[in-house]
């Protein structure tokens, strides 16, 4: 039997990827009071029963107390029960901003304010985290890769390090992304936008970079950084990292930090297939809005 225990920050995800398992097979139960998970798996457990793939929901709603979580995280371990814990992260700021998008409530915030909710509950579930199995961070994610991710774990049972890795294209004249975890500025590289017929296009046309990569400078410059990252990987996962921004820059976010970050994510595609990466150009159409007004 595979029993997982998905939980996680409230607005993270956990329940669109309890339906995620639910589609693939997994009998769901969400919100069980904890002091009732133990009566469950006997239930389960039963010489008659036919349900072989279980997926437990669990949120601060279900949890009332450290000590009770953990008198029943024991007996499961008492039980000699094999589970799994599936831990939905996302940033504080990712958290506020969806709470007011759906203008929900936070279910520990009361009348006060969302943030001061959202530390609460962090404290609160940190003995289900530093238990966790697989952690993913939602803060960058959308809903088809959250589903990709899934599929990684529980449908492929592929070997899971809890990193999803973005490689992010910006314009520094926009400003540096605020969460990015690395920051390289390309503007040392031929700008097409001097080009006519290459200004209006971008780095994910195939004259830009064309134009882009024929500088022996570009070629060497994704060299070098993808060898850095290939050898930052494994030690940021060893530090518990899950979630890793490569941001590459140049002057407008259209033209050479595309190009290169497009490149960079094509080689980390080719290296590795136990994380998870997406690509995103922030800027990459700003100038066309900018110029429209």
């Amino acid at each position: 039997m595979r029993f997982v225990i998905v939980t996680g920050m409230s607005g993270a995800g956990k329940s669109t990827a309890l339906k995620m398992l639910e589609d693939v097979g997994y009998f769901c139960v969400d919100n069980l009071p904890v002091p009732m998970v133990t009566k469950l798996v006997d239930l389960l457990r039963m010489p008659n029963a036919e349900i072989n793939k279980i997926a437990l929901g669990l949120d601060i709603r279900s949890i009332h107390s450290f000590r009770e979580l953990e008198q029943s995280l024991i007996a499961l371990d008492d039980m000699h029960l094999s589970y799994e814990v599936l831990f939905l992260e996302a940033s504080d700021e990712v958290l506020v901003k969806r709470y007011k998008e759906t203008r929900r409530s936070h279910p520990l915030s009361g009348t006060g304010r969302v943030d001061q909710g959202i530390k609460e509950e962090r404290t609160r579930l940190k003995v289900l985290k530093d238990r966790a199995d697989y952690i993913i961070d939602t803060s960058r994610m959308l809903v088809r890769e959250l589903k990709m991710e899934m599929n990684r774990i529980f449908v492929e049972n592929k070997e899971y390090k809890n990193l999803y890795i973005t490689v992010l294209s910006f314009g520094f004249k926009y400003g540096i992304p605020s969460d990015a975890d690395l920051v390289f500025d390309v503007r040392f590289l031929p700008n097409p936008y001097y080009i006519e017929e290459l200004r209006p296009k971008s780095g994910n046309d195939k004259e830009v970079r064309d134009y882009v990569m024929a500088n022996d400078k570009a070629s060497q410059f994704l060299e070098k950084l993808t060898d850095m990252i290939e050898f930052l990987i494994p030690n940021y996962v060893s530090e518990g990292k899950t979630q890793l921004v490569v941001a590459i820059g140049c002057t407008g976010g259209k033209h050479r930090s595309v190009t290169l970050a497009n490149a960079l994510y094509e080689k980390l595609l080719d290296m590795e297939e136990d994380y998870g990466i997406r690509i995103e150009h922030r800027d990459i159409e700003k100038d066309a809005i900018t110029k429209a007004k």
